[in-house]
Order: structure tokens, then sequence, then C-alpha cells
């Protein structure tokens, strides 16, 4: 397994120094629009730098391999990818995160061969999710490598916004780093390959999934306990958007409930990007009402199984006053809602970035700035739900301590993205090694008797 991994890099690697870079559609556009994608060049610093530094982790991972067992060694090639952050740092943010996308998407990623420890293990939605710590929507935006960041250890994968028709976004330089804060702005805009592509790929993906399922349980005693979702050992949330130019959000969205719910574990109504006009106004309490309506009705009228339909969340802003958080609150227990996420990137510019001038540039706000807003809205919002509805907290999350501030405040799950671009695959055991830390410390036997700890 091991050698197979090191033969796929290093011809993953001299592909990447020897070919036109735009051989890797640009995440950015939709396929129509890959040529316009931008080269590596041949003669590259950075492309040595990087052919260089993988070849030089293939070399010591085929000297280690032979004189360990395969779970100390799964643990040193996570702790390996620490040696590749700064060559991805040295590439433009758009083309850094290409070439990670990639990467997992061929396989290229460590995969997790440790279990989790037990404490981290909670079903929600009728899933077991053998730890709270998901990767939030954006990464992967065409779900191109589900697979390849399930096995990174993540208890869930969150893949979108997907909208109905491709588009390209907003007008590129559109991603800028704010480094030192550990934070990031973006104004992408829903850039995407639309439904159809991302449907086939679903549709792809849930059938190998399945198929190693039914291969794995075969193998496998009954009595033991199966984590993830109803396609494969893992879940799997689609986040849903709409077009810029639609003139009917709520169309859009019961478009990608009937061509995508079938391959979700869960759904996602995205209504708080600030990188597409109107979209925000969709969370005020009358057009939140009659949108969550809709897709529920499209979601209910389609056919299911015994699982039942896929549970539907809906993503809300960090930047809402008190009435927009009590109408929100509202509407999800009056409407039954199955979760909330909380939450999307800011618009504020909070102090600790106020004074880097790249905090001028119009977006989202994501990454270590974002935490203490984020969490107190989360709090807030498990107030006003009474601890009723599933939360999902999300923004500046960066350590097991931040991901149990969140647990405490009220969270079921959690998710990541900003501190993962940062970090790469390390931080996925290290963060999941200090929740399990932290529970054990203040005396939880599990993450659901933590959740919601500062309200007893």
């Amino acid at each position: 397994m091991a050698a197979s991994s090191s033969r796929k890099l290093v011809r993953h690697v001299f592909s990447l120094h020897s070919t036109p870079f735009h051989r890797f559609r640009h995440f950015s556009s939709s396929s129509s629009a890959s040529s316009s994608s931008p080269k590596l060049p041949h003669s590259s610093n950075k492309g040595r730098l990087l052919r260089g530094a993988a070849i030089g982790l293939v070399i010591a991972g085929g000297a280690y391999v032979s004189t360990v067992d395969e779970a100390t060694f799964c643990g040193w090639l996570f702790s390996a990818t620490k040696l590749v952050n700064p060559f991805f740092a040295l590439l433009d943010p758009e083309v850094a995160h290409r070439l990670g996308l990639s990467a997992a998407a061929h396989g290229l990623f460590p995969r997790e061969k440790r279990p989790d420890p037990s404490s981290l293990g909670l079903e929600v939605w009728g899933r077991k999710f053998s730890n709270p710590l998901g990767l939030a929507a954006g990464f992967d935006k065409n779900a191109e490598a589900v697979d390849g960041l399930l096995g990174l250890g993540f208890g869930f994968v969150e893949v979108g916004s997907v909208t109905p028709l491709p588009q390209d976004g907003n007008p590129k330089p559109r991603i800028f780093r704010l480094r030192q804060e550990g934070a990031v702005i973006n104004r992408c805009g829903f850039n995407g390959e639309g439904i159809v592509a991302v449907a086939k790929r679903l549709s792809a993906q849930h059938g190998k999934r399945k198929l190693d399922e039914t291969s794995s349980t075969s193998t496998s005693s009954h009595d033991e306990v199966k984590n993830g979702g109803k396609s494969g050992p893992g879940v799997l949330g689609v986040n849903l958007g709409k077009n810029k130019t639609s003139e009917d959000a709520a169309a859009d969205y019961v478009q990608g409930v009937h061509s995508l719910s079938q391959y979700a574990d869960y759904l996602v109504i995205n209504v708080s990007s600030p990188n597409t006009p109107g979209l925000r106004a969709l969370q005020g309490r009358k057009q939140l009402q009659d949108l969550v309506s809709k897709v529920q009705d499209a979601r209910d009228e389609m056919k299911w199984g015994v699982d039942g339909p896929p549970p539907l969340l809906v993503k809300i802003a960090p930047d809402l006053s008190k009435d927009d958080l009590e109408d929100i609150a509202a509407v999800a227990l009056a409407l039954h809602l199955d979760g909330l996420i909380i939450s999307n990137t800011t618009i504020s510019r909070p102090d600790s970035v106020s004074r880097n001038p790249v905090a001028a540039e119009t977006g989202g706000l994501s990454g270590k700035p974002l935490l203490d807003l984020s969490t107190r809205i989360l709090k807030e919002m498990h107030i006003l739900t009474k601890g009723k509805i599933p939360l999902i907290g999300c923004g500046g999350i960066s350590s097991g301590e931040e991901a149990y501030k969140k647990i405490r405040a009220g969270a079921t799950l959690v998710q990541l993205y900003t501190a993962f671009a940062y970090e790469g695959p390390a931080l996925i055991p290290q963060i999941k090694a200090e929740l399990a830390e932290c529970l054990e410390r203040d005396g939880f036997k599990s993450i659901l008797d933590a959740v919601g700890a500062d309200f007893r």
C-alpha cells in the first residue's frame, strides 16, 4: 500500500513539473473554461522545490516503512506533510488550492489507518460519526476528492456550494491570505461546475463507496459498529447555492434537492455567502420560511427508502442582529429544521486584522479572527433553539481546544477550512487528539456529554 502510494506520488509530481498546468481544471471555472487556467512554468523554482520535497518524502518513506507497523507509519506520513506546507505557501492561493485538491483526488494524501478515540464517536440524524470534525464547504466545491478527503480522518465532508448552472464566479484575484493573522478573505462567488457535473461525479462515487462498504462488511464481524453515511464509510454533506443571475432562488435550491439529495447524508441551504448579491436577504423571517418550506416539500415528495430523506440544514451568517437570530430560530423550530451551521464568513473586520492592508479587500473573512464572533452567535442560537436543534460550529477552529470551545457552546459537530488550508493534513489527527484530551480532562465520556456544557 505504501509502495503504491509512493509510486503514484512520484508520477504525479513529475507530471506537474513536465506538463502544462492546464491539465488540471481550475477550481474557479467550469469545465469549458479550463483552458484558461494558469500554467506552472517548466523552469519554475517553486516547481523544482515542490518536486524535490515530494521525492525526498517518498525516499524517506520507503526506507522507513519496512521497519515499522502501519499505524506508526501512518502517523509519520501525516507529520511529514508539514514539510510541504512552506512550498504551497509560495504559490498563488487558488493555484495552491487546486494543487491540494488534485492531490486528494489522485490519492496522494495520507490515509488515516488509526481508529479514533471512542470518546469522539457520536450519532446524529441516525448517522454514526467516528468523530465530530468535518471539512466545511468550499474546499471541494465540485465533489472531486470526497474519498481522499474522508480518508484523511474527517468525520464528515461537505461539498459545494453547488449551483444549478456552471458559473465562473467573481473576477480574479479573489482570494487573499492574511498569513500572520491565520485568516483568508475570499470573494469567489459560488464558482463551480454546476449540478450536472457534480451529480455525475457523486453518482460514480456513491456506487464505489457502497461497493467498498459491502466488501468490508462481508469480511468483518456483524457485531462491529459501522461509522459513516448511507453510501459508505463516511458522512457526506451537500451544500446548495443559487446562481448569481437567478431570479427564483427557491427554484435553484429545489433543483439541487431533486438532483443531489439521493447522494447526500445531509443537505445544506446556503443563504449566507456575502459574495452573491441579495443572498443574505434570504435570512429574513418571511423569506427564510418560504424558502425552507419549498425545499422541504421538494425533498419530502421524493421516494425514500427505510432511511428516509436526508436531513436539511441552513447555513447562516455571523453578521446578524439579535432580532435576526430570533427570527431564524423561530423559523427553525416552527418548521422542524434538522440543523443549523453557524457560521459562514464575516464581512466585518475585527481589530486583529484591521491594520493589515489586505483587510481592505472586499469579501468574506475566515480563519482565527472569526472564532470569537462565530462562537458568540453559536451560543445565542443554542439558547434561542433551546438545545432542540443540532448545531454545527464553524469559524476559526485551528486546535482541539477551540473545537471543544464550540462544543461546550452548543455545537454537536464542528467544521474547519482555513486552518486546514494553512496547516495541511497533519492538523486533523492533532485536533482529534487534543479534543479527546479536553473531554478526559473535564470528565466527559463522550462528545454528546459535553454539548452545551457551558449552559449547565
